[in-house]
């Protein structure tokens, strides 16, 4: 285990580790006011593609969590933002409750594809169309590639096997804008600070964060599977059984 430091940030993953769809995680309310009361930033991090961030933000409201917009930054901010940058008109790839986060962006004539989580776009002919413009030269953008999540009736397929299919058939490399790659933590300093600690289910996103500087806990909530703390390198700085066990952690042993 990591020696003793102050934290001065965390940064707390939302899906599988707050909460599973419509369900919170028990106790995840009462920790996370228990943390708002220490001296510590409270920042959200999300990978979400299923929905544009005001549902998100009125979906954990309804379960009762303290927070707000500008405290939770998503992969599809990250993604629309390496956009504009690149004044790209994508091809989107994305479930129809994710493309408000894409208003007034010019989709005509698409010049570059955009894969999230879209299960319902992910048939041939809408495959066929996005290998097709990756083959005339548009850049793959993948928002992320998490192998799966978690629903409540288990485990799904995520983006990242879609992702990998198209890569592999246009003999491309997808650039990732999403967790756990180092660029959507460098897009916010205080994420890169040594004195933060990242909170996460997901094995590759502990391992993101431990490799931008920050302390990594898994949580064993959502797509967690046993044996995950083993598959990351360097381990994990603690692996632990739910979010309130993070932060009664985090407030007894780093604050």
């Amino acid at each position: 285990m990591a020696a003793r430091r102050a934290l001065k940030a965390v940064l707390i993953d939302l899906s599988g580790t707050l909460h599973i769809e419509d369900t919170a995680v028990p106790g995840a309310q009462e920790a996370l006011s228990r943390l708002r009361q220490a001296s510590v930033a409270v920042k959200f991090v999300t990978n979400t593609t299923k929905e544009c961030k005001r549902n998100l933000l009125e979906r954990l409201q309804g379960l009762n969590f303290d927070l707000q917009e500008r405290e939770i930054f998503t992969s599809l901010s990250a993604a629309r933002r390496l956009l504009e940058q690149k004044q790209h008109r994508p091809l989107l790839l994305v479930d129809d409750r994710a493309l408000e986060d894409f208003t007034g962006m010019d989709t005509s004539d698409p010049n570059a594809v955009v894969v999230g989580l879209a299960p319902d776009r992910f048939d041939y002919q809408t495959l066929n169309a996005a290998f097709r413009l990756i083959l005339d030269g548009a850049p793959l953008i993948a928002i992320h590639k998490a192998r799966y999540y978690k629903r409540k009736d288990g485990l799904a397929l995520g983006p990242g096997p879609f992702v990998t299919g198209l890569e592999y058939a246009a003999d491309c490399k997808a650039t990732v804008v999403g967790k756990p790659e180092e660029t959507f933590f460098t897009q916010f300093m205080w994420a890169l600070r040594s004195d933060a600690v990242f909170l996460q289910d997901a094995r590759d996103d502990v391992g993101g964060a431990q490799n931008a500087g920050m302390l990594g806990i898994l949580v064993r909530t959502g797509k967690y599977r046993a044996g995950d703390e083993s598959k990351i390198n360097p381990p994990p700085y603690l692996t632990c059984d739910s979010f309130p066990d993070a932060v009664e952690h985090i407030l007894t042993n780093l604050l």
